[in-house]
């Protein structure tokens, strides 16, 4: 293994540098920095060949004035905080089976946050009551009280208000501009969230000078952040975004979000990029990573941009990446323990990568990883194991076809299991098609294929999954 030299300063956000590698490939995400315009503290590359044969400053004191009354189906001048888009489901348990909805798996209260279609009708969340809440809105005013009759205008001040735990921020369709940071945490009894009324209604962009290069960076533990646009389509002057969302938190929740069209034109690099990046370098375990759409991510035929990159333990559910520069799916660093279940990876370079190296704090490796029902298809590689992993992964019931250089790659003798690998026949596939349709049709060899381990209650749709309906196979339920 080659060592590259690891610059660091003292006060760093890890740069998230995923360094796995084939002798064609090398796949690295990188991180944000601390001032978000200095240099990237970068861990080494790891440069190995597939083995085919075996296979938190604390923010300003906040508003004393609060709207503690819950968002209502009803529009204010100021801002429309009527919930609309979501699925009527709560979450389910993140780390565990999904047998209490309300919760996790450490008791943290949970609310709907399943991803239903761009044009989908308005439907009410179920949340669960908080102390405090805030409102945000586009005609608002950041030397407002940040009540619902008076909310902020921007998410840099709803941040400095949103100090407490149990709190919700409830966000207005609207343009918002990006490059915050989150540094509250709430506890297990009293999260805080941030949520988009709309889903995908609150649009997060590119300041016209940005001096970050990430859309969020949350640094707080127990922290929910629901149903954004981030869409870094039209960049502005200054620091390119090379991330989407960040957390180097413990039990955050990074759901029903759409991050698209980030990090395009930037230089590729090693100090890479991710559009949702789940980091262990704080020390951050069990996150969950749920019914996210990441789409065209990363400059063309970069390997060190991924999709969703996870260095600590949680999970992986439900979500939909395509068209990203490195892998849609990326475990490295420290990752271990973490369930990756009925996600849809394609037209990508890598579909999902499990291993670790450039370890943080341990050097056990990617271990207890449980992959199944995901749909891998028409990538360079499929699912690969990479740098040092455990003889306890598990994959199971994945459809995996179609990908240039191999289907699975994996190591220490595992072999994969009940592996679909006939084309999944979605309903309007295409790599270039500007929203390509990656429902299932009827004839999908993907229905009825899965399990019920790990498995979410509910699809990307908010369909149901059980006994009844069947398992299928990918994010969305036939």
């Amino acid at each position: 293994m080659k060592k590259l030299v690891t610059l660091a300063s003292d006060i760093r956000l890890n740069t998230l540098l995923c360094c796995s590698a084939t002798v064609l490939l090398t796949a690295c995400g990188g991180g944000t920095s601390d001032t978000g315009n200095g240099p990237q503290t970068q861990s080494a590359a790891l440069t190995t060949s597939v083995d085919d044969s075996a296979a938190n400053s604390a923010a300003t004191t906040p508003n004393t004035v609060d709207a503690t009354a819950a968002p209502q189906a009803t529009a204010t001048a100021s801002g429309n905080f009527e919930l609309a888009g979501y699925d009527a489901n709560p979450l389910a348990a993140s780390t565990e089976e999904a047998t209490a909805p309300a919760t996790s798996a450490d008791g943290a209260p949970r609310m709907l946050a399943t991803v239903t279609s761009v044009n989908t009708t308005s439907a009410m969340v179920t949340t669960p009551a908080t102390t405090y809440n805030y409102y945000v809105a586009p005609t608002g005013s950041d030397s407002a009280a940040g009540t619902k009759t008076a909310p902020f205008k921007t998410l840099a001040r709803a941040a400095k208000a949103a100090t407490r735990a149990g709190t919700t921020v409830w966000v207005a369709p609207g343009t918002y501009a990006g490059g915050i940071r989150t540094t509250a945490s709430g506890t297990s009894s009293a999260r805080i969230y941030w949520v988009s009324t709309t889903k995908w209604g609150a649009r997060i962009v590119p300041p016209a000078s940005s001096s970050n290069n990430n859309a969020w960076d949350n640094r707080g533990n127990y922290v929910s952040i629901i149903g954004f646009n981030v869409d870094g389509t039209n960049s502005g002057s200054g620091t390119k975004w090379t991330h989407g969302i960040y957390t180097g938190g413990s039990y955050t929740l990074i759901a029903d979000n759409h991050i698209h069209h980030i990090a395009r034109s930037v230089a590729c690099t090693s100090a890479g990029g991710s559009a949702i990046g789940v980091d262990s370098y704080y020390h951050g375990v069990l996150s969950d990573v749920l019914n996210n759409v990441v789409n065209d991510f990363g400059p063309a035929g970069c390997s060190y941009v991924q999709g969703i990159y996870v260095s600590t333990s949680g999970t992986v559910k439900n979500n939909l990446v395509y068209r990203v520069s490195g892998a849609a799916i990326h475990l490295w660093h420290d990752a271990t323990n973490v369930k990756i279940t009925n996600n849809t990876a394609a037209a990508s370079s890598f579909g999902i990568v499990v291993g670790g190296g450039d370890f943080y704090y341990t050097t056990a490796g990617a271990n207890n990883v449980f992959v199944a029902n995901n749909i891998v298809y028409d990538n360079q590689y499929g699912i690969s194991e990479q740098g040092k992993t455990g003889t306890s992964n598990v994959y199971k019931n994945n459809l995996v076809t179609k990908n240039v250089k191999y289907n699975i790659s994996l190591r220490n003798g595992l072999k994969a299991t009940a592996t679909v690998s006939s084309d999944p026949l979605f309903k309007g596939y295409s790599r270039t098609a500007t929203t390509p349709d990656f429902h299932l049709s009827s004839s999908s060899p993907a229905i009825g294929r899965g399990i019920s381990t790990y498995a979410y209650p509910t699809d990307l749709d908010g369909k149901p999954r059980n006994a009844t309906t069947g398992y299928d196979i990918g994010a969305y339920q036939h």
